[in-house]
């Protein structure tokens, strides 16, 4: 939105010597005295209390009245509270002495370099006539990369030294190697940073895309700028598949700080209404808009580059490449059947199955088949477990995954609202539906359907359920579980999003994921590495299997 309050709040210059020393995106918050920010404030008004600080360096704001650095609404709430504090001596004075005085409504993210005016209660797309937030944006952009350089170089130095060739994380009190990378929040974007740690640690799936050649797509007076995510740019030149390739690409080259899927975050703006904005949005409805709108992208191709093209080339990379795509793209007629290219790409070739929709009229007997494509399945939990929130809970048997499933396959008499149009009735019957699944995916994605609408309100079912790291066994719910191998119905878990919170408008999203045999904890910018004990205790919202391979053990679910 274009903000009438910058005039008046944005006072600083790009001065070094204003701002505290290091990577701007891991600034603390802070009340040193020496802090000019905190000086400043203080001499514009004697009577003003100490601003409480929590000393925390995750999601950091710069006033940019006086510089002073404080952590956004969802850490501590504490740059707000400037603001807030700020405006209570000013309510004394009379309106045009208010008007002269600076108003701190201004602040920028230190980490994605957007702006955010408390007092317009939005982001802000405009800037004054000297161009000062830009001038800020960019003496930013240049501290957090002349504070990585530096960090990389002292980095090298430590990996020279001691001959490691990945990053140096402590666990346990000794030094354990690790490659992982970690996605900046953006502001509420851990629903999309959850979804792109998941879909990176699927080997196959994520391999295609980095296998994927570059596209260009900016050049002229644009190449090299900085795109920044607003809603009054108009570029239309814009490739989900590319910007995708991009981010997962970052995610594990040994990257010594987070990546910001900004670029990502802007493509998604373009082509995806519904996640404009910087609310809190559902991680599931993001992954089915991002996988249906990469399965389109790659089926008309972009850019000018067809998918046959790129197939062409990603083959003949893809010949040296430990990735084996060889057979990716057999697909079952059923799948595509009704589409309208009916093309198979990466996307459906990996998480796409079929399921066998059975419907019986209760009154001629007469039955009903249709075949769905699928590239996820959303389970309820059933309703005698709702109540049970815990894994240690005393009371009544604990929710599994195994029970999600079997409420999903059962035989089950569609009530009054859901009657069935019989044909051979000719009018709308009673009737009971069943679903079967009739080809497996590579990629089981399961949804566990945690958020539920009562009355005009969306709640949350907290229940955990129970799930299985290895030897999910899925042969039971096949339509012909005699035509399928002995370990083509097994799946081991490679992904976890967890939901944090009560509602859907609200809370976080983190992720678990294995890599090379270990688990690690993906939380926004931050990579932790964890363990199994602690996977499973997990309250999982999506689980990612992946197909086992012949080779692999037997155990089962």
């Amino acid at each position: 939105m274009e903000c009438p309050h910058l005039s008046s709040s944005v006072c600083i210059t790009p001065d070094s010597a204003k701002f505290p020393n290091g990577s701007p995106s891991s600034w603390c918050c802070s009340d040193e005295e020496a802090s000019s920010g905190t000086s400043l404030l203080r001499s514009q008004n004697k009577t003003m209390v100490k601003l409480e600080v929590c000393r925390s360096n995750k999601s950091p704001w710069v006033c940019l009245t006086c510089s002073s650095v404080h952590c956004g609404r969802y850490v501590n709430g504490h740059a707000k509270k400037h603001y807030e504090d700020a405006q209570v001596p000013l309510a004394n004075h009379k309106k045009s002495e208010k008007q002269d005085k600076p108003q701190h409504t201004v602040c920028m993210d230190c980490s994605s370099y957007s702006t955010y005016c408390y007092r317009c209660d939005d982001f802000v797309v405009n800037d004054t006539k000297l161009g000062l937030v830009q001038k800020v944006r960019e003496h930013l952009q240049n501290l957090e990369n002349s504070a990585f350089t530096a960090d990389r170089h002292r980095k090298r130095k430590l990996l020279e030294n001691s001959s490691l060739n990945t990053k140096l994380l402590k666990v346990n009190g000794s030094t354990t190697g690790i490659c992982a990378t970690g996605l900046r929040n953006l502001g509420n974007t851990c629903f999309m940073n959850a979804i792109l740690q998941s879909l990176s640690n699927i080997e196959q799936f994520c391999c295609y895309f980095k296998e994927l050649p570059a596209v260009e797509l900016r050049n002229g007076k644009t190449a090299g700028r900085r795109t920044y995510h607003t809603r009054s740019q108009g570029d239309n030149n814009v490739s989900l598949v590319e910007e995708f390739r991009k981010t997962l690409c970052a995610l594990w080259q040994g990257s010594q700080t987070a990546f910001s899927p900004e670029s990502l975050f802007y493509v998604v703006w373009k082509i995806m209404p519904n996640f404009r904005g910087y609310q809190q949005q559902d991680a599931h409805e993001f992954m089915r808009y991002l996988l249906d709108h990469l399965h389109l992208e790659l089926q008309g191709g972009f850019n000018g580059v067809s998918r046959s093209a790129i197939l062409q080339e990603n083959s003949a990379l893809s010949g040296s490449n430990k990735c084996c795509m060889k057979g990716i793209y057999k697909t079952n007629s059923l799948e595509t059947e009704g589409k309208e290219n009916g093309a198979s790409t990466v996307v459906t070739a990996i998480f796409g199955g079929i399921l066998q929709n059975e419907v019986n009229c209760l009154i001629c007997g007469t039955e009903s088949r249709k075949f769905d494509p699928f590239l996820d399945l959303s389970l309820d939990i059933p309703s005698q477990f709702r109540n049970k929130r815990s894994k240690n809970q005393e009371n009544g048997p604990v929710c599994s995954l195994r029970d999600c499933l079997r409420s999903f396959t059962d035989l089950e008499e569609l009530d009054e609202t859901e009657l069935y149009m019989c044909h051979k009735c000719k009018k709308k019957q009673k009737s009971t539906k069943k679903f079967w699944i009739q080809k497996l995916p590579k990629v089981l994605c399961l949804h566990l359907k945690r958020f539920h609408w009562t009355a005009y309100l969306r709640n949350k079912v907290d229940t955990y359920v129970e799930f299985p790291l290895r030897g999910l066994d899925m042969k039971c719910y096949l339509l012909e579980p005699e035509n399928s191998g002995p370990e083509s119905c097994l799946y081991d878990l490679a992904a976890v999003v967890v939901h944090h919170g009560s509602g859907v408008g609200s809370g976080h999203y983190t992720a678990y994921a294995t890599h090379e045999g270990r688990w690690f904890h993906f939380n926004d910018s931050t990579v932790t590495l964890t363990d199994e004990d602690t996977v499973v205790k997990a309250k999982a919202y999506i689980l990612f299997y992946v197909e086992r391979q012949a080779k692999a053990g037997s155990d089962k679910l």
